[in-house]
């Protein structure tokens, strides 16, 4: 097997209050052991995952201005924020904002405020959930600032009312060597681990598939993101490394009620990638199933400790200079801890067949 990466998954210069954590790990220890990328360096765009279903969630940015060699250090730097509700057929929700050097902001997605404490025109439906993208803005132009010096980082923290919290680092895109980078082993596949130690029972797995159409000069599209999707094979090991295989799906960004899952499960299926369902988000198994009832990575699996191994087998729209993926896995034990850890990988084949 693959060895496990030590990750520390949290921003401690962050100024959200911080309480102890214990997901993935025995009681008497805090670590998180993951297979995952890297989602540290200098992004120019971040992703996130909010969820307001029964659930508060922050998302945090900061304007480190610790870039000597960014083109704007020292001075305030506009960013572009975008939400897309996933219960609401993922449409959009954007503004603008500014940061000052060394500023931090933390936007309270039932009541999103700009950094100046004014209204941003933004109201969500009080069941919204999806996906948060914050973008570097060149303010000459308008558009993405594509640098390899950018002082974003961020994070994000999703509380539940039945009283376990997520959070974690936002994953980010980055400009240069680091987006060169496939996952672990090279070859297109995502793992984690997950147990239930300290009485963990729920699971949230989401995954965020965006088209890079050419990193030199466009950045990443968001324009047509339901559009984008991305097929993976799901198998599962126990921890005497004993694999069982589930299923393949579908992560794009839907729910399982949405008309447009059949129309996504045809496609893959003419690309020789034929998945069962589609979803946004899903749980890990009949042990640790899905927070919010949805579907299950590998359904009639009753394995409570092991590794999941996410396979990428296509990834929509041939037209996309080399399309990523970014997932969150989170899980809680209802007592006020829980953790939510990030995966991910860009410039993966476009087809693990091919």
């Amino acid at each position: 097997m693959m060895k496990f990466k030590k990750i520390i998954t949290f921003f401690i210069l962050f100024t959200l209050i911080i309480v102890p954590v214990n997901a993935f790990a025995d009681d008497d220890d805090d670590s998180c052991d993951a297979f995952i990328g890297s989602t540290d360096g200098d992004p120019y765009q971040l992703y996130a995952f909010f969820d307001l279903r029964d659930r508060e969630s922050f998302i945090q940015i900061t304007n480190t201005d610790n870039q000597p060699d960014f083109e704007f250090a020292g001075s305030d730097v506009t960013i572009h924020i975008q939400i897309f509700d996933v219960n609401n057929n993922c449409n959009e929700n954007n503004f603008f904002d500014t940061l000052t050097p060394n500023d931090t902001h933390v936007y309270n997605m039932r009541d999103i405020q700009t950094n100046n404490t004014n209204p941003s025109g933004v109201v969500l439906p009080a069941d919204s959930y999806g996906i948060v993208v914050i973008s570097l803005i060149d303010p000459s132009s308008g558009t993405i600032f594509i640098t390899e010096n950018s002082p974003l980082v961020g994070n994000f923290r999703i509380l539940d009312n039945l009283g376990y919290e997520y959070r974690t680092n936002m994953a980010g895109i980055f400009d240069g060597d680091e987006q060169e980078v496939l996952p672990p082993g090279g070859n297109g596949y995502y793992t984690f681990n997950f147990n239930q130690k300290g009485n963990v029972t729920l699971s949230d797995v989401v995954g965020i598939s965006v088209g890079i159409i050419n990193t030199d000069d466009d950045g990443i599209d968001l324009a047509n993101i339901t559009d984008n999707f991305t097929v993976i094979d799901v198998d599962i090991f126990n921890n005497n490394e004993v694999p069982f295989s589930c299923r393949n799906i579908i992560f794009s960004c839907i729910d399982d009620d949405n008309p447009r899952v059949e129309e996504l499960l045809e496609a893959a299926a003419n690309e020789g990638a034929s998945a069962s369902v589609a979803s946004f988000e899903y749980g890990i198994n009949e042990v640790i199933p899905h927070s919010k009832g949805g579907e299950l990575l590998c359904p009639n699996n009753v394995i409570g400790e092991g590794l999941a191994l996410l396979t990428v087998l296509y990834q929509s729209d041939e037209s996309f200079n080399g399309p990523f993926f970014v997932g969150y896995v989170g899980l809680n034990n209802g007592n006020g801890r829980g953790s939510m850890d990030s995966f991910w990988a860009p410039n993966i084949p476009l087809n693990q067949n091919q």
